[in-house]
């Protein structure tokens, strides 16, 4: 039996079970990966090349492309002049041209492209159904991608035709299975604008009509429909098939001979049985490793390596992968052009403006039209655009873009008078707090550095300090511990402590002029009043930890921009607490936020002992899951614990001044709501 030396060009996702499929294969010998991220190369486990070529001079028989598909015709190309076959991830290039240029330089070594849906052991059950003459086919397939932790963009968030191409080229290969060749072809696209939707896709949800030569298929691609699914259903003129490959099984309604009332609940009652009997065992022998995460593509890369022994037929000719890149790229170049016509219209221009990251928020939004009052050029640098009386103002200058990239955020705070820094993750995974929080943070200073800033004001955080530690009846100031173990407090402290620490490094290591604010729970008569801080909601009910007199450290939103205006004169890593001394126990916020708003919920009261068993447990099961738990007993102790803020720095050297009583404001704003 031939042994075939390969090598894999490309360590992003899929790489990871490529190498899987190809550890399972007798016939083949791993030889190594290059990438050009050298880390993520070696965190694959592989021996590392810096390049093809060198990869080759140890000797390579078959050439794996796993790169971006921009890249895949050149990588492609160079792996065939090296002598090697050749497997290219899907599509196998973005142009008709590229495709007829890898046809042309085949010679007598063999290529195929990872068309894996044709793999799948339920798409090729469905693919066997007897379903009369077939009709339509649609096309369901939601999806999500891994997140972004800072740095370049990955390609999906480049591209506004990217996701159509990652995804819409499985519905177009197995949409020319079931139906014959595409003859033509339509697609929508759109920005949904969801809240929880990742602004950096930008074209998010996506419809084709597909005409082929037996019938019509549809094609339904989103990032925002929740649960994932990925289903594909026939229609034909003896029954209709589901596929739903995520779930793992196949069902079909037939036409039959009887009244039609009762063939219909024959069919819901079958196909219902049907599914859940397949569920269960495709679970079972998941669990066993009978199915694997990706099991077309372990199977594709079989049927690969057959042929190369058998000197068969590829499991797919470059001349079918021709017809799918021709109406993938027809389908998705439209939304290129959509995309960069509409970021062109948000480049920063480079003149003196103050700039704002994070203006979408709470505070930044309340800073920008403050500065808009005092006649000030803003420069807003924001993931989403904002409302329309702050996009068209004649003082706003617009820059979308993400600050864990640093080449935005250098062009964004080029010119910049005076920078706010205010953007930073309010939730998710670490990988977001990672990105907009951590490497944000350090993109804004580097530009600080670079485009010589006059000022940077980094909004950080009360979290940062050593709340569990700190003595009870001592007010905590400026000068107070930080917190020991910001990994046990949550994503949100860990993040915020680190980007202070870049900022005070950056002053005192290099010489920048900055000032760190850190405001308490900032709130408005517009925002959200209750969060975990005051009581934790569970469905119609507030769960109230600890004591519940403690005096909840309130800001205004206003207040808080008075402060940051007031820092101008400041430099040197100086920092400011910001907490009204007129504040409000948990109690009475969560009372009156009740009766005034939700009269319907009710309140539960736990001690913090009991509530810290609880967690225990809850933590024990995180640590036997390998997955990071939200409550654990550390962070209930240091979320709900009694502690007085001294602001005197801030009065005294700012000459700050809160002008709203929050607990007056706030008993008036929600008592004027009860009456």
């Amino acid at each position: 039996m031939k042994t075939y030396r390969v090598g894999l060009v490309g360590a992003g996702y899929v790489s990871e079970f490529h190498i899987a499929a190809l550890k399972r294969e007798p016939r083949v010998r791993l030889v190594g990966i290059t990438d050009l991220d050298q880390a993520r190369a070696k965190a694959t486990g592989l021996a590392v090349f810096p390049s093809l070529k060198a990869m080759a001079a140890e000797g390579l028989d078959v050439v794996h492309v796993l790169t971006p598909p921009a890249t895949h015709m050149t990588v492609a190309l160079e792996a065939l002049a090296l002598g090697c076959h050749v497997l290219v991830e899907k599509p196998l290039a973005t142009s008709v041209e590229d495709c007829d240029r890898l046809i042309a330089a085949r010679g007598d070594r063999r290529v195929s492209v990872n068309h894996s849906l044709l793999g799948d052991p339920f798409a090729k059950r469905a693919l066997a159904a007897n379903v009369g003459e077939i009709l339509s086919v649609e096309y369901l397939r939601s999806s999500n991608y891994p997140p972004y932790r800072g740095g370049s963009l990955p390609p999906q968030y480049r591209e506004g035709g990217y996701p159509f191409r990652d995804l819409g080229v499985h519905a177009l290969y197995l949409l020319q299975e079931f139906l014959g060749k595409i003859e033509d072809g339509t697609s929508e696209f759109r920005c949904s604008g969801v809240k929880d939707s990742d602004p950096n896709i930008h074209f998010d949800e996506w419809r084709a009509c597909v005409r082929c030569t037996r019938g019509t298929g549809n094609i339904y691609l989103s990032w925002n429909s929740k649960p994932l699914q990925h289903q594909i259903l026939i229609h034909g003129t003896r029954g209709t098939v589901r596929a739903d490959l995520f779930s793992m099984f196949v069902t079909q309604r037939r036409n039959t001979p009887l009244p039609k009332a009762i063939e219909r609940v024959v069919n819901a009652v079958g196909e219902s049985v049907s599914a859940a009997g397949q569920v269960v065992l495709g679970a079972a022998k998941f669990v066993f490793g009978q199915i694997r995460p990706y099991q077309g593509l372990h199977n594709f890369v079989h049927s690969f390596y057959d042929a190369l022994a058998t000197n068969g037929p590829m499991p797919v000719s470059l001349e079918d992968a021709r017809e799918v890149v021709r109406w993938t790229e027809q389908l998705a170049r439209d939304a290129d052009y959509a995309k960069e016509k509409f970021y062109r219209a948000y480049q920063p221009t480079g003149k003196p403006a103050v700039v704002v990251t994070g203006a979408n928020g709470n505070l930044g939004r309340a800073l920008v039209n403050r500065l808009l009052k005092e006649n000030q050029n803003v420069r807003l640098f924001v993931r989403r655009l904002p409302a329309p009386e702050i996009l068209h103002h004649p003082q706003v200058e617009v820059v979308l873009g993400e600050l864990g990239e640093p080449g935005i955020v250098d062009a964004a705070l080029k010119g910049a008078t005076v920078v706010y820094h205010v953007g930073a993750a309010m939730g998710g995974g670490w990988a977001a707090h990672e990105a907009g929080t951590i490497a944000g943070t350090r993109n804004v200073v580097d530009a600080c550095l670079k485009h010589n800033v006059p000022k940077l004001i980094y909004v950080s955080s009360l979290s940062v300090i050593d709340w569990a530690g700190h003595p009870v009846y001592q007010p905590v100031t400026e000068s107070s511990p930080l917190e020991p173990h910001p990994t046990e407090r949550g994503f949100y402290t860990q993040a915020k402590l680190e980007a202070e620490r870049i900022v005070r490094a950056a002053v005192e290591e290099r010489k920048l002029p900055a000032v760190i604010v850190r405001p308490g729970k900032i709130w408005s008569e517009t925002g959200p009043l209750i969060d975990a801080a005051v009581a934790i909601r569970l469905g119609n009910r507030f769960v109230m930890i600890g004591d519940d007199l403690i005096q909840l450290p309130l800001v205004h939103v206003d207040d808080v921009v008075e402060g940051l205006l007031l820092t101008g004169k400041f430099s040197g890593g100086e920092i400011f607490h910001l907490v009204d001394k007129d504040s409000m126990s948990r109690e009475e916020l969560a009372r009156l936020y009740t009766l005034a708003r939700e009269p319907q919920l009710k309140t539960t009261h736990l001690s913090m002992g009991l509530a810290c068993f609880l967690a225990r447990g809850i933590e024990l099961l995180g640590k036997a899951l390998k997955r990071p738990m939200p409550i654990t007993p550390y962070r209930l102790k240091s979320a709900y614990v009694a502690l007085a803020f001294d602001c005197t720095k801030a009065r005294e050297k700012l000459g700050w001044r809160p002008q709203v009583s929050s607990s007056k404001a706030l008993r008036a704003m929600l008592g004027k709501s009860i009456r």
